[in-house]
């Protein structure tokens, strides 16, 4: 489907996983795609995947995990890039262990990056939405923003807290035409199975992968300015979690 009227996004969490394949479907669906997270070089291999129908892509570095930094470093991005329309938090990480076990640096670092950073980068692009009337804010969440898990405390803590956020800010900018989405996808398929912070033994050829959840999250972006989907829960319907 490509678009009649060019829209710009910023996506952060660019170089794999969700984020890449949202940045994969966003491109051929004719949207400029602004690439954000920590590798560079991961990012510029897949703005170097953009179709040749005059879509642009950029790769911006950047560590969400230092929240102190990120609101004016997402302000240089979309100078640099261009105002933004469609904003995708998708950055994030698994954290696993009981909560009595939970170190505060550990805790810290999750809240920071799953829900800190997030409102960092929304008060990074809020403004320049504000003044243009428009724009749709997509936060991916998880179904732990609904639920409850045994050892991933800090992490569901986040996904909630996440949630809560998404509904204030919809209710605080409805009035200047800007549309926010949470998107709460059961587990997905992705690198974040393989990483130090997560121990846990799920069938992943049962889980999600992250293509559906990117064409989910495009469906969002897509939907004419008077609709907005508030919330969506996505599962996988071999009914894994």
């Amino acid at each position: 489907m490509i678009l009649e009227q060019k829209r710009r996004a910023l996506i952060t969490g660019a170089s794999s996983g969700i984020g890449k394949a949202t940045a994969l479907a966003f491109m051929k669906a004719g949207i400029d795609v602004a690439l954000v997270s920590r590798s560079l070089d991961k990012l510029e291999a897949v703005a170097a995947a953009k179709p040749e129908s005059g879509v642009i892509a950029k790769a911006y570095a950047l560590d969400l995990a230092e929240v102190s930094q990120v609101q004016a470093k997402i302000e240089a991005i979309a100078l640099d890039f261009g105002d933004i329309d469609i904003l995708v938090n998708n950055a994030g990480m698994g954290y696993t262990a009981s909560l009595s076990e939970t170190p505060l640096a550990d805790w810290q670092k999750v809240i920071d990056l799953n829900l800190t950073s997030v409102l960092q980068c929304i008060q990074g692009i809020l403004p320049r939405m504000r003044v243009r009337g428009t724009g749709t804010i997509i936060n991916i969440a998880s179904i732990a923003a609904k639920q409850t898990f045994p050892n991933w405390g800090a992490y569901c803590v986040s996904k909630f807290g996440l949630l809560a956020l998404s509904q204030t800010l919809a209710q605080e900018e409805r009035a200047h035409g800007i549309r926010v989405t949470t998107i709460c996808p059961g587990s997905v398929n992705t690198e974040i199975w393989d990483t130090e912070t997560v121990n846990a033994d799920f069938d992943r050829s049962q889980m999600l992968t992250p293509e559906v959840v990117a064409e989910s999250i495009l469906h969002t972006a897509l939907l004419p300015p008077q609709a907005v989907i508030d919330e969506l829960i996505l599962m996988p319907s071999a009914g894994a979690l």
